[in-house]
């Protein structure tokens, strides 16, 4: 299985790449598939490549489903 995570982008640095916002992790991404991307945009990142720009507020929606569910675990003592 494969999983994608929304990341914010905090710093653009030579060679396409930048370093992103991944829920309070700051990780150097590729942006080498992504045309146009900026600081501020939300990209959806896999293997440290960004595959495709995401809109905020969807972005957002998401990273808020990912804590609820992080919450629902931690409730039911199912955090490893």
């Amino acid at each position: 299985m494969c999983l994608a995570l929304p990341a914010r982008i905090i710093e653009l640095r030579e060679n396409e790449s930048a370093v992103v916002d991944l829920g309070g992790v700051r990780k150097e991404i590729s942006l080498a598939l992504v045309v146009g991307a900026e600081v501020g945009d939300y990209v959806i990142v896999h293997a440290g490549y960004a595959l495709s720009k995401l809109d905020t507020g969807e972005a957002e929606a998401t990273l808020r489903l990912f804590a609820e569910l992080g919450e629902a675990r931690a409730d039911t003592g199912n955090v490893p």
